[in-house]
């Protein structure tokens, strides 16, 4: 006889009581209900042959592991400001513990922009928005996250508005009890001729393992601009699997840059859809890992009109016995003339125990295009530390200020002034904790 792994039971037990008790409009309540039925028909992907999405990461804890639906803790406004990038001035949702936190947030509207609960948004457009290109079938977290949807955050950027202060999304995990579940949902709408900067930022104060699995959908109009800023800052207990997707219309600018590191088991899934002419898109990010932690990048566009843009760099700094994973894709479809599309990927090796899996790939079935792509990994430039070295530059020191000039062309990236400090900060933290083993 079969018997349900105990993480089924509890994910079972907790969509139960959900059911029972949410509220919202019915047909959030029939797509919840999909969305389970299908997280229940394909399960965890933990198959280690044929998988190919998942070829180099390892989710069998996952079928064994019991991670509870969690309960909004206790935070103060103090504690968000000192652990998290923060200005009083911006548009900022604080979701704690998976829950929109209406108390803790401020400056929700004004300056053509709008953010609400996705459950409670004023807005007919929400239902033919969410998930639509954020699909359930087939993703197992994406399923996970739409059947646990109670709250989530909704931004809408009103038609050529351009607001002078960024959205900040803040998805904060409490300190408190282990092995608990959280589902951050993000929609965001942004209208045709709009420019706005949107700050996603994911900040882990507990010690214990956790499951963090958040989705991010952007739907941009016409001519829209938006910047993406993507923080993941998690303990190296806790698995933490994201979904992003957006998609462009003519003319319209999706760039997003994130930083990340931490997690056990870390997935930055990112795929956006350049629908119409002269969509373009930017994609960059620096990940670190360090001990036995693990951060997966999957990284894809597809351009399927003339005169579309992409780009993607990442840089990976790995130490201890961590590993990393790049899988970098352009997709260019039929008659998509006059593409443009470049890929690369830089890793910076701590350590002969780090390991890194890299993979860009290019899918071409237009004439016409311009395309490239590159990987490349090694170890920190030993004669350029004993230079430094020997111009009096104290070990320590020297090693953090090369790993930090490694960073440094991805976080100075972040904007606005208030964010990128704040990473550097963590920086001056996180580098000296990584785990050389005898290659400096």
């Amino acid at each position: 006889m079969t018997t349900a792994a105990p993480s089924s039971e509890t994910y079972l037990a907790d969509y139960k009581a959900l059911s029972a008790s949410a509220n919202g409009p019915s047909w959030l309540n029939s797509l919840r209900e999909r969305a389970w039925a299908e997280f229940e028909k394909i399960g965890f992907p933990t198959a280690r042959r044929g998988n190919e999405l998942w070829k180099y990461t390892d989710l069998r804890r996952l079928e064994t592991d019991a991670f509870k639906l969690a309960e909004p803790g206790a935070i103060s406004a103090d504690a968000l400001k000192s652990d998290a990038p923060w200005s009083d001035d911006w548009h900022t949702a604080v979701v704690v513990d998976g829950q929109f936190n209406a108390e803790l947030s401020r400056n929700l509207s004004g300056d053509g922009i709008q953010i609400s609960s996705i459950v409670d948004a004023d807005d007919s457009s929400v239902e033919s928005l969410l998930g639509s290109i954020a699909p359930f079938e087939g993703s197992a977290f994406v399923a996970l996250n739409t059947a646990f949807l109670s709250s989530g955050v909704f931004v809408r950027i009103d038609d050529n508005a351009a607001p002078a202060q960024p959205a900040h999304i803040l998805n904060i995990v409490t300190p408190g009890a282990d092995m608990r579940a959280s589902y951050p949902r993000i929609l965001v709408s942004a209208g045709a001729g709009s420019q706005a900067t949107i700050i996603e930022s994911h900040i882990n104060l507990s010690d214990g393992p956790q499951l963090i699995v958040p989705v991010f959908e952007a739907f941009l109009g016409k001519g829209a601009n938006v910047r993406h800023f993507r923080i993941q800052l998690e303990n190296e207990k806790t698995v933490h699997i994201a979904t992003t997707r957006t998609s462009q219309p003519d003319d319209a600018v999706f760039n997003s840059t994130t930083f990340a590191t931490g997690p056990a088991i870390g997935r930055n899934d990112v795929h956006t859809l350049l629908a119409e002419e002269g969509a373009e898109t930017t994609l960059h990010g620096l990940y670190i890992t360090n001990g036995s932690s693990h951060q997966d990048n999957e990284i894809s566009t597809t351009h399927e009109k003339p005169h579309g843009t992409s780009h993607q760099y990442y840089k990976g700094i790995l130490a201890g016995k961590s590993r990393a994973v790049f899988s970098g894709k352009v997709l260019v479809k039929e008659g998509a003339m006059k593409t443009v599309a470049e890929q690369k990927d830089m890793n910076l090796m701590l350590s002969h125990g780090a390991e890194i899996d890299t993979k860009p790939s290019l899918e071409i079935y237009a004439d016409d295009v311009k395309c490239a792509h590159g990987a490349t990994a090694g170890f920190v430039d030993r004669d350029m530390l004993f230079y430094m070295l020997s111009r009096g530059v104290p070990g320590e020191e020297a090693t953090k200020m090369l790993i930090t000039g490694f960073a440094s062309e991805i976080v100075d990236e972040f904007e606005p002034e208030e964010v990128r400090e704040f990473l550097y900060g963590k920086l001056d933290v996180i580098v000296p904790g990584l785990e050389s083993e005898g290659i400096l």
